[in-house]
């Protein structure tokens, strides 16, 4: 046999072609309408957090009764006529809100009320709108990525349930003896929004990146910051449950100054022993010292879990867990503004608005302890 020259070309001098080579699944491109899933889950966002603000601003105005039934359909059209006003404004006064508060109340100051509660509604049905027509256009054209049906069918059935707690929760505040909402189902339907609005910020930030690119970045996830982070989320939640309480029974404007309560550390009403385990849901005293003491820890927590970020080797985590504390010194500072000067309309939508931008950028940041942004050597980002 003759000797070849090392680098002589041995492929086959029959073969017509070479064949195609193929790539893994991981490299294949991805199904489904990303991007545009994403910007529908973006404008629902959007929307929830307006209704979070305009439920924020129903109940700081005490409008929230003004409307004395739940018409899901009919109660869409706001009242026409002369008669219609009449009729609804008939209603209300048969409520103990007001007989006990609002006796008196002229037809005018009533629909001011009435508008923000109907207004409150009609959000929360254009949510339901956009949620069901965005689903169904999707759908329809199969254009949900695998995986994520269930994922968009929970929202649209927390969705569901977050009306259905209205109902329930506004239903408390129509029986004998009762001028508002009980704090407890005020908080229940704060905590539902919440949920959805987390699980949104989630899927947008899941969404904005490639099934492939996440599979590659969990490798590199930090599984103890993820850790801390998800701990301050819960507490963080906690928070915000507790700051529904205190704006449920307006305790925001009966203990008011900064560091002390109404110039006592430890309140002297902070516990009313006729009152039992109710104390935790009504007593305004021991609400709102719950409240500020979860501040203070929830506080050290974020700083604790802010310096083990500092450590990460991931440049976009670490600027995500310092936009999380700026976002937390804020919230807090706001805070402290609300209790000095009694929860003044402006400052407590504020806060309310504050609280969102925190959890959101809270979000971000377990995310990105979860998914870390690649890195090259030279420090450019992907």
């Amino acid at each position: 046999m003759a000797k070849r020259p090392v680098f002589q070309d041995v492929s086959d001098p029959t073969a017509t072609s070479r064949p195609v080579q193929t790539t893994g699944m991981i490299d294949a491109r991805p199904k489904g309408a990303r991007r545009a899933i994403r910007a529908w889950l973006m404008v629902l966002f959007a929307m929830v957090l307006a209704m979070i603000v305009v439920g924020g601003a129903t109940r700081l105005t005490g409008s929230g009764l003004s409307i004395t039934e739940w018409a899901p359909v009919t109660g869409t059209i706001p009242p026409l006529s002369a008669a219609d006003w009449q009729r609804e404004f008939d209603a209300y006064r048969q409520i103990p809100q007001y007989i006990e508060v609002n006796r008196g109340m002229s037809l005018s100051e009533f629909q001011y009320i009435y508008w923000w509660e109907w207004g409150h509604r009609l959000l929360g049905r254009a949510v339901g709108l956009v949620w069901a027509l965005g689903f169904a256009f999707f759908w329809a054209t199969s254009r949900i990525p695998a995986g994520w049906t269930p994922r968009l069918l929970g929202l649209g059935a927390l969705g569901g349930l977050q009306g259905a707690i209205g109902w329930w929760m506004v239903s408390s505040g129509l029986t004998e003896g009762m001028v508002r909402v009980a704090s407890y189902r005020l908080a229940t339907h704060l905590g539902i929004a919440f949920v959805i609005l987390g699980l949104i910020t989630w899927y947008v930030l899941h969404l904005s990146r490639s099934e492939a690119e996440l599979m590659r970045s969990r490798r590199a996830g930090e599984a103890k910051l993820f850790s801390m982070s998800t701990g301050l989320m819960h507490l963080t939640f906690l928070q915000i449950l507790l700051g529904a309480l205190v704006a449920g029974i307006d305790a925001g404007r009966t203990y008011t100054g900064w560091p002390t309560m109404g110039g006592e550390w430890i309140p002297a009403a902070i516990w009313d022993g006729t009152m039992g385990w109710r104390n935790f849901f009504e007593n305004p005293a021991l609400v709102q010292f719950i409240h500020r003491m979860t501040g203070y820890l929830l506080a050290a927590f974020a700083v604790v879990v802010w310096l083990r970020a500092r450590r990460s080797p991931h440049p976009v985590t670490r600027q995500a867990f310092t936009v999380m504390i700026a976002a937390m010194a804020v919230q807090i500072a706001l805070g402290i503004a609300n209790v000095i000067h009694a929860s003044p309309l402006h400052l407590a939508l504020t806060h309310q608005l504050g609280a969102v931008i925190l959890f959101a950028c809270l979000l971000r940041a377990r995310h990105h302890a979860r998914y870390p942004h690649e890195t090259s050597i030279r420090g450019v980002t992907r």
